[in-house]
């Protein structure tokens, strides 16, 4: 009797201990799901920034060749392209000092974000600054050869010279899936370009594959040797570091106008030419470059791939409305290997 009774005064004292904690519990249960809302607010936020970013690389990308092209008119430029290379060094170098006047009113000025340097630092960008100034002029005059669908494939070589360069300059290993993508890319550019409706095999001429190759090669280059200043002071604000480059790319683009278009400069003005789709391309490559970096900084190397796939079938649907582009088979399959190349490629990268 004596145990049972025992017992019972210990479910009874259980049960009392339960009752004490439940109003625990159900604190715990009401601030749970406020919680739960909070990430899933943030979750929310953070996809739609990611979908922001993604649509506004994509059209930026697809439209880019597409407005070079329609800047034409009778198939020549009616503006100087060195001043409209100018125009938009000008433009992203405003862009930097408009991020660095934001980081100064928050943070003040400090020793990484300071514009202030030294020879032994700006001494390196004019080599980057000088190849982007010959890779931007050829992707003007390489629209002689190619279409605007055509040039979205073929600038995809750049994927592999800056892959090689990385091994080369950096050191950086290869995995055997990228190189298998750079193979895969190769072919796949090589079937977009197939021309069944003619004598001749490719559609873009020898002049066309040779410019994008030295156009891949140039953005190869300038790319990993931009990467490998900024690696080399990884402290330093990127803007501080980019305002330099495109300080040296302008002072470059200046004697570019002087050499080919001085004489029509001084004639017909800085502008002469220029039109609203010629604005709208200047403003287009100005801000491609933030939306990669947007992309680095909230987004992901998934995301780039996926802008690259897309906008290469973006611009040939668009091409067939404003330039009776053929949209053939060959280009499509082409298309599709190239794009499946590109992901292979990002995800292929050895874990360090």
């Amino acid at each position: 009797m004596e145990y049972r009774k025992i017992k019972s005064q210990e479910n009874e004292e259980d049960n009392l201990h339960n009752d004490v904690e439940d109003p625990r519990e159900r604190l715990l249960s009401v601030v749970s799901p406020q919680q739960h809302n909070m990430s899933g607010a943030k979750e929310q936020s953070k996809w739609k920034l990611k979908s922001i970013v993604t649509i506004a690389l994509t059209l930026l990308t697809s439209s880019q060749a597409i407005l070079i092209v329609w800047s034409k008119r009778a198939g020549k430029y009616e503006y100087s392209v060195t001043t409209a290379n100018f125009s938009v060094e000008a433009l992203k170098c405003a862009l930097s000092l408009l991020a660095l006047a934001r980081i100064w009113n928050k943070d003040g000025v400090t020793e990484d974000n300071t514009l202030k340097t030294t020879i032994d630092e700006v001494i390196v960008y004019p080599i980057p600054a000088a190849l982007y100034l010959v890779k931007n002029l050829l992707q003007y005059y390489i629209f002689a050869y190619v279409d605007a669908p055509s040039y979205q494939i073929l600038k995809n070589f750049n994927i592999i010279s800056t892959g090689v360069l990385y091994r080369i300059i950096l050191k950086r290993k290869l995995s055997e899936v990228q190189w298998a993508a750079f193979a895969l890319l190769c072919a796949g550019c090589t079937t977009a370009q197939l021309n069944c409706s003619s004598d001749s095999v490719l559609q873009t001429p020898l002049q066309g594959w040779i410019m994008a190759i030295v156009m891949a090669f140039l953005s190869g280059f300038a790319g990993v040797y931009t990467e490998a200043i900024i690696k080399k002071r990884p402290s330093r604000n990127i803007n501080v570091q980019n305002f330099w480059l495109y300080v040296f790319g302008m002072v470059f683009n200046v004697m570019a106008i002087f050499i080919q278009d001085f004489d029509a400069v001084m004639n017909k003005g800085f502008f002469h030419g220029y039109s609203l789709i010629t604005i709208c391309m200047i403003l287009n490559h100005a801000l491609s470059g933030i939306a990669v970096s947007m992309v680095m900084k909230y987004a992901n190397n998934i995301v780039k791939v996926y802008s690259t796939s897309v906008a290469m079938l973006l611009t040939a649907v668009v091409s067939m409305f404003l330039f009776q582009f053929h949209l053939s088979l060959a280009f499509f399959l082409g298309s599709t290997v190239v794009s499946v190349s590109v992901y292979l490629h990002s995800i292929g990268k050895l874990q360090r």
